[in-house]
């Protein structure tokens, strides 16, 4: 009985030390396995589940995020794969851009500035009045205007700074 106690007191001693060890852990590596990548010194995580976009963006303020702002090709190409990696397609997704305050005057839920697009021909439309959100790969590439009500899965970002030790 002594040797049971003394074998559930040390395996209990070497969990407890291997989760102090694991707390040291650079930030980076842990955000890893749980699904982020780093695209231009920014984070980003697909969300498959379809949402509202206002939905989406709520959940991405919930873990530190908010919908994806792209600022250039290349990210929106990195993000494309990131989506491509995740669900084999070039599924319509949800990023941040909007024009709902003001109709044509495009801008990014993470408050940066709205300079890069790839909107598809004849894009952004505004069809019947309605449509203010923003989806990526429409037509399986290209930006297209929506109702923010549609259900969309969603890419969130989080600056790098969030997961840096300080």
């Amino acid at each position: 009985m002594k040797i049971l106690a003394v074998c559930v007191l040390g395996c209990a001693v070497v969990v407890l030390v291997g989760a102090a060890e694991l707390t040291n852990l650079d930030k980076r590596y842990l955000l890893y396995f749980r699904g982020w990548s780093r695209i231009n010194g920014r984070l980003f995580y697909y969300v498959p589940k379809p949402m509202t976009w206002t939905q989406a963006e709520k959940y991405c303020q919930s873990i530190g995020a908010n919908l994806a702002s792209v600022h250039s090709r290349y990210e929106y190409k990195r993000i494309q794969k990131l989506i491509f990696v995740a669900t084999h397609a070039k599924r319509e997704t949800w990023i941040g851009g909007s024009d709902a305050q003001q109709e044509r005057t495009w801008l990014w839920s993470d408050g940066s500035v709205f300079r890069y697009s790839y909107w598809c021909p004849r894009e952004p439309n505004n069809y019947h009045g309605r449509q203010h959100c923003l989806q990526m790969n429409h037509r399986a590439w290209c930006w297209d205007d929506l109702e923010c009500y549609a259900r969309r899965p969603s890419v969130c970002a989080k600056k790098r700074h969030i997961w840096h030790r300080g």
